[in-house]
């Protein structure tokens, strides 16, 4: 018996099968001679089969058929570039709407809303997920004159009685804190 070739490649096999298939051999008889030479993991017992079927029908190529050239997604520069108009123009435009639109798939349009974009829906609009640095600035400055006012209203400078206590009640003695309205972003 002869010794497995250890080195081999697919259009190699595919030959052997051909060669095999044209001696007028079995799949079956062909699947058992190429596990002998090449060892089991060559070629599956079915892909015999197929390769064999192939050849029987006239196919004379050992290559790989050419893979069809329809991108894999539609998540693409121009659909991307489409969407963010779409949005900018109606915040409150929903996926459907914009899949509709744009005739691709919802699927597609909430990867890149969501992924490419970073845009959420916050009170029924679209916004992006991350605040800014432009954003953080004007908190810091919201914050700031929030303060002063509060220590004006107060007619002090020290602010450090400006909180919750101990009973969970506000410790400012004016209506500043009445007025806030705090809570998430809707």
């Amino acid at each position: 018996m002869a010794t497995p070739i250890k080195e081999w490649s697919k259009l190699e096999v595919r030959a052997v099968v051909r060669f095999l298939f044209s001696k007028g051999r079995q799949p079956s008889e062909i699947h058992k001679q190429i596990a002998e030479t090449y060892n089991e993991g060559a070629m599956s017992r079915s892909r015999v089969y197929q390769w064999c079927t192939w050849f029987g029908e006239g196919r004379t190529s050992l290559g790989d058929e050419p893979k069809s050239v329809r991108p894999k997604t539609s998540t693409n520069e121009e659909n991307t570039t489409r969407v963010d108009e779409l949005i900018r123009c109606d915040r409150k435009m929903k996926i459907r709407e914009i899949a509709l639109k744009l005739k691709i798939p919802k699927s597609t349009v909430h990867e890149i809303v969501h992924d490419t974009l970073g845009k959420r829906k916050v009170s029924a609009r679209w916004v992006p997920k991350m605040l800014t640095e432009d954003h953080k600035l004007q908190r810091v400055e919201i914050s700031q004159r929030l303060l002063q006012r509060c220590q004006q209203d107060n007619g002090d400078e020290d602010t450090t009685h400006i909180g919750v206590g101990p009973g969970g009640d506000l410790r400012a003695n004016n209506n500043l804190f009445d007025n806030l309205i705090n809570g998430d972003e809707t």
